[in-house]
């Protein structure tokens, strides 16, 4: 079996979230089940030297954008036993930044066409095209409208929703002289009164995934779809979820060069030291009996730092640590800045995104706030149960999926349901509690890390899609 996955983004080459990582590890974890998975990606200008030095140049074409041909340019570059495609033009991706920019919607029309266009021109011919987000929504609307003879007669289209509310909306005048659909076309995007490159994608599909089992069940409601769940009932039928998972060569304790020190589920006692150091790096007084509460994270609303910032100073109020990493919306790093200066013994504050610092909060803390708002997947909760920190998370999407209270003696974190402060703080208590039983506490640490979040399970979910495809 072949598969072309197909991002706008994959480790390691570019990044800005968490599909660059799924782009990294998924197509490793089918390889390593025997399918032969590449991935295609743009040729950013942002992407190192060291990266490009691994490629080398396949060959290039000229690229349909409605009534204009664009060159691009094919590399190639063989990392991690998984081959790479990169398209270039220079014109459309020498950018500081992968998004944000005016024609973004012309930059990904070309990249979804190019993916196309280059399969006669490389020795792979795939059976599955997996596309992710609305930046390669227009695949398996191309694919559907203008490829169905020769090589491409036999392949199906899978297209997996990261994150529904970004969805690629413009407006109606993009349709001919951008997207290059005419009339007997406009309709498969039109939604809403402007053009919906995600609606496309979920229309002309073969299959529709999302990224965790809640999530799948939780976009079909207007509260969560951003105005997508209309369509997602009419096409049900095809819809399914399937828990991200994370790469467990990256985060693992026990080779993590990042971390302080080594530890295992054999000998946890690395990770007193970890937290030691952390507390140490982050101007906290070392003491081993405080908790440590860790939060790695983009500080915006729909991460429910609303909900943290009601009740911060109630939780500073207990003997209680904050390790905090992240950037985000001014009102929150201003709140989190403020706190600092007030209690500099209990809330130690990097802003910003440092990988290796976020790697030792992971390590080093005992606990992990997570209480979003909304959460397609979430992989923080995933990396932070296999260092042993235990998660403190909402019930929502992926989160719901991968932790399960302990209430009960036998799950691996504490959660709470309604988005609300007080029913978080009551978590954030429990957990606390549970943390001065020792012996109590370090079973609970031995079963987080004892949990299989790999991609080995997720991996093979995806393959029993792509075969009922071929089927």
């Amino acid at each position: 079996m072949k598969v072309l996955f197909a991002a706008s983004e994959a480790y390691p080459f570019a990044m800005s979230g968490g599909l660059a990582d799924v782009a990294g590890a998924l197509p490793k974890a089918l390889r390593n089940r025997f399918v032969g998975c590449r991935v295609v990606l743009p040729l950013y200008g942002t992407i190192s030297e060291e990266m490009r030095s691994k490629m080398k140049f396949i060959t290039h074409i000229t690229v349909p954008v409605a009534w204009r041909r664009q060159y691009c340019g094919v590399f190639e570059a063989h990392i991690n036993g998984v081959i790479y495609y990169l398209l270039d033009n220079q014109y459309y991706f020498k950018r500081d930044t992968l998004y944000g920019h005016y024609d973004d919607a012309e930059r990904f029309a070309f990249f979804s066409r190019a993916v196309l266009e280059i399969l006669p021109h490389i020795d792979f011919i795939p059976d599955v095209i997996h596309c992710n987000d609305w930046q390669t929504a227009m695949i398996p609307v191309y694919k559907d409208r203008y490829y169905h003879d020769g090589i491409y007669q036999n392949i199906k289209t899978v297209f997996t929703i990261h994150n529904i509310q970004y969805q690629g909306k413009y407006g109606y005048e993009l349709m001919k002289d951008v997207l290059g659909l005419g009339d007997e076309s406009a309709h498969i995007v039109e939604y809403e009164d402007c053009v919906n490159l995600m609606k496309g994608g979920i229309e002309c599909a073969d299959r529709v995934t999302t990224v965790s089992r809640t999530y799948a069940e939780e976009i079909l409601t207007p509260w969560f779809s951003h105005g997508l769940d209309e369509i997602l009932k009419i096409r049900q039928f095809k819809l399914s979820g399937i828990v991200n998972g994370i790469d467990t060569d990256v985060y693992n304790p026990e080779t993590d060069p990042l971390i302080y020190k080594a530890f295992s589920m054999n000998d946890i006692s690395g990770k007193a030291v970890n937290k030691a150091e952390l507390q140490k790096e982050m101007g906290l007084p070392e003491r081993a009996d405080v908790p440590v509460i860790g939060i790695v994270s983009r500080l915006v609303g729909h991460k429910g730092f609303d909900l943290v910032k009601a009740v911060f100073e109630d939780m500073l109020k207990a003997d209680v640590q904050f390790a905090i990493l992240g950037s985000g919306e001014w009102e929150f790093e201003t709140f989190f800045y403020d706190m600092k200066e007030k209690y500099p013994d209990k809330v130690g504050l990097r802003l910003g995104f440092v990988p290796q610092l976020a790697h030792r909060i992971y390590a080093g803390a005992d606990i992990f706030l997570m209480p979003s708002k909304s959460e397609p997947c979430g992989l923080a909760q995933m990396v932070a149960l296999r260092y042993g920190t235990i998660p403190i998370v909402r019930e929502t999407g992926g989160l719901k999926d991968t932790i399960q209270d302990s209430g009960d003696g036998e799950g691996n974190g504490f959660t709470f349901a309604t988005y609300n402060a007080h029913d978080m703080l009551e978590a954030v208590w429990r957990a606390l509690a549970g943390y001065s039983d020792a012996e109590g506490w370090k079973t609970l640490c031995l079963r987080a890390m004892n949990c299989d979040n790999s991609w080995k399970r997720s991996a093979g979910e995806y393959l029993k899609i792509y075969k009922e495809l071929m089927a």
